[in-house]
């Protein structure tokens, strides 16, 4: 059976899977041409670099994050933009350092950035309150994120059995074990609950300083 021929749009998504199975640190020409069956030097006539590789992959991550629509409630709209990117994000982690990092966005990173401030100019914010929502926004899902994807628990391993594990010593650390006996013991805990709790916060404030103006 035939391949089907290469273009930059199956050279990236190679490049995607190499990731997903190695890490950044593992895509190179080499290892996506063999995740294609095909030599690395072929790559070159549809993808310049490995630089421009990574480009194409940051912008595969944005081409994946729900965009806002200008004109919609914003508050609705940034909301499901952060729902969007920590499940992206936390699919493929490898995407946490690369999406803001590159010096040469491409048209899905340039379209997704303009289409953030656009859905806030079109509520009413003034522009640098506008960048400043985007700012806190993201770190604040990037920054969930990575500590979401490097929690020491086993896989189906419960915070109460992570906890029940560190036996003594939490009775040296007082404010810990009350957060702990009362947070996470009998209670079902997921780190991952607290997503939804910590984004409200940050829409409260911005929602409360847009209405102070």
């Amino acid at each position: 059976m035939s391949r089907p021929p290469l273009s930059p749009e199956r050279v990236v998504d190679a490049a995607s899977r190499v990731a997903d199975a190695a890490g950044l640190a593992g895509v190179s020409m080499r290892s996506v041409g063999r995740e294609l069956g095909v030599e690395a030097m072929s790559l070159y006539h549809h993808v310049a670099s490995k630089d421009a590789l990574l480009d194409g992959l940051a912008d595969w991550i944005f081409v994946r994050i729900e965009t806002p629509t200008a004109g919609r409630p914003w508050r609705a709209q940034m909301e499901a933009r952060a729902h969007s990117a920590r499940a992206v994000l936390a699919a493929h982690p490898w995407g946490l350092g690369l999406i803001e990092s590159r010096r040469r966005p491409g048209p899905a990173n340039l379209r997704h950035h303009d289409a953030v401030l656009g859905c806030l100019r079109a509520a009413g914010f003034p522009v640098a309150l506008a960048a400043h929502a985007f700012s806190v926004l993201d770190a604040y899902v990037y920054g969930f994120v990575l500590t979401e994807v490097n929690l020491p628990f086993q896989p189906g391993e419960a915070a109460e059995d992570f906890v029940d594990g560190l036996g003594l010593v939490m009775a040296e650390h007082p404010h810990l074990a009350e957060m702990v006996a009362e947070q996470v013991v009998g209670r079902d805990y997921a780190y991952g609950d607290e997503f939804d709790y910590g984004l409200a916060l940050v829409l409260d404030g911005l929602e409360a300083r847009f209405a102070s103006g």
